[in-house]
């Protein structure tokens, strides 16, 4: 029994498989999320053009899509929150990052997706990078001046600055 690449425990034939075969449609825009990270990692391409609204369908090739599918090695799909998305919403988003090693390379592919639902079905519309969270420093930054807080004596800036 293979699992499922979308990271739900379930067996692929029953998670992801029978939405990738046209066998039954996301009901959920999560689903979907899942769904199409199973199905780059299956390479399984005609579905990831499938599920794309038609209207951003340009946005990237087929041979584009297969070329990352296939020369990527799939890791882990780590969904982080959704927001809308449900059986009966028309929109939904969901963050999500997917690990991957391209080209010797490991990738966190970081992104907000974006769905819509159109006569009962689930589409991918865009995807954005999340807004980077601002840092708060929790300690009051040391001068290169200042003393070193190691106890020194010493400015900061000779000792360990």
């Amino acid at each position: 029994m293979e699992l499922c690449p979308c990271g739900s425990s379930l067996p692929y034939s029953e998670c992801c498989e029978p939405l990738i075969k046209n066998e039954r449609p996301a009901e959920t825009a999560e689903a979907l999320m899942r769904s199409r990270y199973a199905a780059y990692a299956k390479t399984e391409v005609e579905y990831i053009i499938r599920t794309t609204h038609p209207v951003q369908r340009k946005q990237d090739s087929e041979q584009n899509i297969r070329n990352w599918s296939q020369n990527s090695v799939w890791h882990d799909l780590q969904i982080l929150r959704t927001e809308d998305g449900a059986a009966n919403d028309q929109t939904g988003i969901v963050e999500f990052i997917a690990s991957y090693t391209e080209n010797g390379d490991e990738v966190e592919h970081h992104e907000l997706a974006q769905f819509k639902k159109e006569h009962g079905t689930w589409f991918f519309w865009d995807g954005t990078a999340p807004r980077p969270k601002q840092y708060i420093r929790e300690t009051p930054k040391t001068g290169r001046n200042d003393p070193c807080p190691c106890g020194s004596g010493k400015k900061f800036k000779k000792c360990c600055g």
